[in-house]
């Protein structure tokens, strides 16, 4: 039976001497536009150990020059001093998020030779948006340097009988607990468990039926390469983790390479079908933009369009407010995000002044278009079951077609593991 999911030698610091709460910080794509979030995070944490020091925020990209340097080097500081391994590891974690429901997971390693996040693959992993190539340089370098990754990556699988996760959920109590303590932030709570090893293969029995063509014609009516594992959150971070793997092997050669820790990345894998994981859409805001040319431009745009996909509503923000909304009855992409983002790439080359940010939230694009000069894109979000046969059918879906619930309830960094030798 092949491996889909990898025990591991997690790295976690001794949570009886180190503040969980400060230890762990949210995925660093989330407040791109909201740098007071993070100064807050950082005024919290103070000089106790956080994987705040650990990563570079977007909301920063700017100074990566300055700040890649002293990630690496806390890496190896917080690895001499900081850091305990649990050797062949997997870990049941439970997420309470911040409207008190309960997402539940498996921490584990996937191999980066089943991934590909180019449209169109056809690997057992693939992505589920469009992979933006200008932020995996970033990424792969704060990765190239470092001793350990950390990951906020979560990996979606399409199980609705519940036979991976949740038999694992009912034997919890009587693993050796992890974990157990509030996140910043009034973002919820995480309780984890290490997971029995003789619990590992029923995992990967269960995921082996999930990757059958039989399953996928089930569920999909399809005849297609099996999709196991379609990415939720962190895509970016895999990719990076899939570019310097691959350059990796371009330097040491395939057999070496093999047996390398850069071969795999560690992950928490969901269930699309758990009761507190939603689907939300994620919105864009333009700064810099002027609202006459903008609302002239899309509506010539959105008028010259001649598909058959079922209308949709795109209202545009300003001053907190919508100021317009627009029907459209002849959209040639299947859903409105893809119509916003497709005339968004038309026309950001033609006016590079414009910058876009993709927001979470109604509220923080209603604060966000009170600002001069900035415009807000709402719209209806895609439901999650249409997630894996969309995929599989047409490819990945526009960039940021969807978020995994509020900001607040991302995956926290938390759990590391080596990735050099």
């Amino acid at each position: 039976m092949k491996t889909y999911l990898y025990p591991s030698n997690i790295l976690l610091p001794d949570f009886n001497k180190i503040d969980g709460t400060k230890w762990s910080a949210v995925a660093c794509d989330q407040y791109t536009s909201e740098s007071e979030y993070w100064e807050k995070a950082y005024e919290l944490v103070g000089n106790s150990p956080s994987t705040l020091e650990l990563m570079l925020p977007e909301a920063f990209l700017d100074r990566e020059n300055e700040m890649i340097p002293k990630i690496n080097q806390k890496m190896h500081e917080y690895l001499a001093n900081h850091l305990c391994e649990h050797e062949n590891s997997m870990i049941y974690l439970e997420r309470t998020q911040s409207d008190g429901r309960v997402r539940r997971g498996i921490v584990g390693a996937i191999d980066l030779e089943d991934y590909d996040y180019s449209k169109g693959s056809q690997t057992l992993t693939r992505a589920t948006e469009g992979t933006v190539l200008e932020r995996i340089p970033p990424r792969v370098a704060i990765r190239r340097g470092a001793a350990f990754e950390m990951p906020h990556i979560m990996i979606l699988i399409d199980d609705p009988d519940r036979t991976v996760i949740e038999p694992v959920s009912s034997k919890a109590e009587s693993y050796a607990k992890a974990y157990d303590f509030d996140l910043m932030a009034e973002s919820g709570h995480v309780k984890g468990y290490f997971i029995s090893p003789e619990d590992f293969d029923g995992i990967n029995t269960a995921l082996d039926k999930l990757a059958t063509a039989e399953a996928m014609n089930k569920k999909y009516g399809v005849e297609a390469a099996p999709l196991l594992f379609a990415m939720g959150d962190g895509n970016h971070s895999l990719a990076s983790a899939k570019a310097l793997y691959e350059e990796i092997k371009r330097e040491i050669g395939e057999g070496a390479a093999s047996v390398h820790p850069a071969r795999y990345a560690l992950c928490e894998i969901v269930n699309l079908h758990d009761e507190a994981l939603d689907f939300e859409p994620i919105y864009r805001v333009l700064f810099g933009v002027d609202k006459e040319d903008f609302t002239r431009s899309f509506a010539d745009y959105l008028s010259a369009l001649h598909g058959n996909a079922e209308e949709q509503i795109i209202d545009l923000w300003q001053g907190g407010e919508i100021i317009k909304t627009y029907t459209v009855k002849s959209a040639e992409a299947q859903l409105a995000v893809g119509t916003v983002q497709n005339f968004l790439d038309i026309y950001g080359k033609a006016h590079p002044e414009v910058t876009v940010d993709y927001i979470h939230g109604i509220e923080t694009v209603k604060a966000l278009t009170r600002q001069d000069n900035t415009l807000g894109i709402t719209f209806d979000g895609m439901t999650k079951n249409m997630l894996f046969k969309t995929v599989i059918c047409d490819g990945a879906l526009p960039r940021k077609t969807f978020s995994m619930g509020h900001a607040a309830d991302k995956r926290f960094y938390l759990e590391c593991r080596k990735i050099t030798p």
